[in-house]
């Protein structure tokens, strides 16, 4: 909620709402109900998806989030909330009850969201509204009435705060350097919740412990500096850890005033800093130069701190840079996703005319969002925002370098080596040398999707700067110079890497890999991979990709309509030398859970006759013949295969040979054991019996 904001009309009360083994991978094991979203290998970039429904966060997951790289993506308050005839986007800030059916979908839509983006292994965060409930009676989104705003169906006119503690006459706030008036009495006149008592903070943390029992990660406490940290501590002491089994990410909207400060919600959690979106808006209407002291200039400690280009506030009031500014503020989101800093979000909402213009809708319901339709600005999903969600992850924690500001509207700066970054306000194109600390080779631009590249030649670099455009590009973003093909490195020199991914499949679903390099497809899963079944279930494929690189990749099955699957476990990551790589993978399961037994078992056979391994694990088929491991012969009569298994876990095995008509034969005897540890390289010495 933006405090400063003085009090309106009625139907504007929340108009004002706020403004977050390297060649192991693992076993077939699916993720549990709900599934886990796991980000290790990914970015911390959060996408908000400010109120798309359910549904359309959950296909944006699925086919845009998760491929590109995203860490978490940020979602509209599930609660029920008021409903009117004329609706307006603020009407999700006056909660009506704590139920999860609401304008963008029910609780079950809820929870596959949640689910979907898990398995594209992006978290899921939510917009919190705990401060308050709703000013205006009526009926809500799942049906709720309420006929006195002190009387919801979770709480009474007790349970919020009064004359006792509020010292103004009508209750509501009037003085913002009063931390009384800020933390006891009503924001725009909304019924303010006594978050002091025992009652409250255990009401709210049940609220959100619903969600968290859903897969929810994490959440974004709107309007936190109307409530004392103290409170916020104790509610956040009563919550459940998520699903994955670790305490959910806090966020806090704290709007610079007199009191209280940002630094005060340090101990509770990172807070959005409204300062730096801020200085974003005055050095890209002014001079982009004036961004190489940004650090100095007041925003908050990146450490505690969730940035953002613009949210539903501020680029209503103008305060922030919005999609109305059109090339300027896809530039300023290029920067942000480049300078090391706090948190990023990339914001992806709906276009408007007027400031209290509600979603696309039906009867209030908010329909899918449509990227192509002009009513919505997706701006998650375009290129240049996508190459650099790569590029940002790749990066990681280098620090800034090599900073240069060539005019007033041209700036470049590296990240210690591991990537370069050049940006031109002005416009007309421009070109400059640039130092980029970069290793000689040429390299793609992932701002254009690879259309362009960039030649580093003694760490320097001449780059032609489209007008209001940016050139990018980093260590795994090499392109082939001499005879390799659509790959390569920066001398134009090539290793062979070998994918065995685990993967049972029905008929007409074949397995690909795609992945950060151009050889791999660019992420883009038209553009996968595919690999052979001539050792099904283990799907094979080798690829002609850069020495001396790192790179991430994944798994997807395609079947015969095209639809595309990809794995749930996060992005794989592996880096090449000069020599060829192999990666032994499993579907869904992840690298640092898994580890690698290699199967020996001596066994003569007759011609047309071939030896497979069979287990309790899903890596081993689950016991399923037809979902066996087909051992190598190339040491006849010993027969091999390097299989991906969990860590430090025990499961039971056998062989079984098959002929040229499938028929099967057993081993005979007790099923033979084995136990994983934590580290790798483990196998098994075994002969027929």
């Amino acid at each position: 909620m933006t405090p400063h904001r003085p009090p309106g009309a009625l139907r504007r009360t929340a108009s004002a709402a706020a403004a977050g083994a390297l060649a192991l991978a693992g076993a077939l094991a699916l993720p549990a109900s709900p599934a886990q979203a796991d980000t290790t290998a990914k970015g911390d970039v959060i996408a908000n998806l400010w109120e798309w429904n359910w549904d359309s966060i959950a296909s944006e997951c699925t086919d845009v989030l998760g491929p590109a790289g995203y860490g978490a993506v940020q979602v509209a308050p599930p609660a029920e909330s008021l409903k009117q005839a004329a609706s307006y986007w603020w009407d999700v800030y006056q909660p009506y009850s704590y139920d999860l059916n609401s304008r963008f979908g029910s609780q079950a839509e809820f929870a596959a969201m949640i689910s979907a983006c898990h398995k594209a292994g992006v978290k899921v965060y939510t917009d919190a509204v705990v401060n308050h409930t709703a000013a205006q009676t009526g009926t809500g989104y799942n049906g709720t009435t309420i006929t006195s705003k002190y009387d919801t169906p979770e709480w009474d006119r007790a349970d919020y705060h009064d004359a006792s503690d509020c010292p103004t006459s009508d209750l509501t706030i009037q003085d913002y350097s009063n931390l009384t008036q800020v933390q006891n009495c009503e924001l725009l006149g909304l019924p303010d919740l006594r978050t002091g008592s025992d009652h409250v903070r255990t009401g709210i943390a049940g609220y959100l412990d619903s969600q968290l029992a859903l897969g929810v990660d994490g959440f974004r406490i709107d309007a936190a500096k109307h409530i004392p940290e103290a409170d916020l501590a104790a509610i956040e002491s009563k919550l459940t850890n998520t699903t994955s089994g670790t305490a959910p990410y806090v966020f806090q909207e704290v709007y610079p005033g007199a009191t209280p400060q940002p630094s005060d919600y340090y101990s509770t959690g990172d807070v959005l800093d409204f300062t730096y979106a801020s200085r974003l808006k005055s050095a890209f209407q002014g001079n982009v130069g004036d961004l190489s002291s940004i650090g100095s200039s007041g925003i908050l400690p990146a450490a505690n701190a969730v940035s953002f280009v613009t949210n539903h506030d501020t680029e209503r009031n103008g305060l922030d840079l919005s999609y109305k500014d059109g090339d300027t503020y896809k530039l300023a989101n290029l920067f942000q996703l480049a300078y090391k800093g706090a948190t990023p979000t990339v914001y992806a909402s709906w276009e408007w005319t007027q400031s209290d213009q509600a979603p696309p809708n039906s009867s209030g319901f908010v329909t899918n969002t449509d990227c192509s339709g002009g009513a919505w600005y997706c701006l998650d999903r375009d290129t240049a925002v996508v190459g650099m969600v790569a590029w940002h992850n790749a990066v990681d924690t280098a620090a800034v370098s090599d900073w240069q500001t060539k005019s007033s509207s041209v700036i470049g700066f590296g990240r210690s080596g591991k990537g370069f970054f050049a940006l031109n306000n002005g416009t007309s194109p421009a070109t400059y040398t640039f130092t980029t600390g970069m290793a000689d080779g040429t390299y793609t631009n992932v701002v254009d999707g690879g259309r362009t590249t960039v030649t580093v030649s003694g760490g320097s670099a001449s780059i032609t700067l489209p007008a209001k455009g940016a050139v990018a590009f980093y260590n795994s973003s090499y392109t082939c110079t001499v005879g390799c093909g659509d790959a390569g490195g920066g001398s134009g020199d090539t290793v062979n890497a070998t994918f065995d991914e685990y993967a049972s499949t029905p008929s007409g679903t074949n397995v690909y890999v795609v992945g950060s390099l151009a050889a791999l497809g660019g992420w883009d899963p038209s553009k996968a991979v595919e690999l052979t079944s001539s050792g099904y279930p283990v799907w094979s494929g080798e690829v002609s990709v850069p020495v001396n690189t790192s790179f991430e990749f994944k798994y997807v099955k395609k079947d015969a309509s095209g639809k595309v699957t990809w794995e749930s476990n996060a992005n794989r990551s592996a880096a090449t030398t000069t020599s060829a790589l192999s990666l032994n993978n499993s579907w869904n399961l992840a690298n640092a859970d898994a580890t690698d037994v290699t199967f020996h078992e001596t066994a003569t056979t007759g011609l047309g006759t071939n030896v497979y391994v069979v287990g309790s694990v899903p890596s081993l088929g689950s016991w399923n013949t037809a979902d066996a491991i087909p051992l190598s012969s190339a040491s006849y009569p010993t027969w091999s295969r390097l299989v991906i298994v969990p860590k430090s876990t025990a499961f039971e095995y056998k062989f079984l040979k098959k002929d040229a008509s499938g028929n099967v034969t057993w081993e005979s005897g007790a099923n033979r054991s084995y136990t994983t540890g934590g580290s790798s390289g483990y196998s098994t010495n075994d002969t027929w019996k």
